[in-house]
């Protein structure tokens, strides 16, 4: 039997996750598990920054890995806006910023 580690003080499965997902962007990560097993943690915007923001300062290398080219991100935006044009007002009727 395989033990896998939890790095975090906070477990939630992966049916909860989805019945409100926002309310586990905390502070400290929440590991998401699948199976009884880790498949992943759900950290807030300001925490993934700092660690992204450590790592870039301790690697090169590091920041390739995090900052989208300019060729990605006008994809990215490309695409959100075909997605906003191609949306029905059902589709959005439910949308929050």
């Amino acid at each position: 039997m395989t033990t896998h580690s939890i790095l975090a003080e906070q477990t939630v499965s992966i049916t909860e996750l989805r019945k409100n997902p926002s309310q586990f962007f905390k502070a400290e990560p929440v590991a998401v598990l699948s199976n009884n097993k880790t498949a992943g943690y759900m950290i807030s915007a300001s925490l993934y920054e700092q660690m992204v923001q450590i790592m870039e300062q301790s690697s090169t290398s590091a920041t390739a890995q995090f900052r989208p080219s300019k060729a990605r991100m006008e994809a990215i935006t490309s695409r959100g806006l075909a997605l906003l044009q191609e949306a029905s007002k059902e589709d959005l009727i439910d949308f929050k910023e």
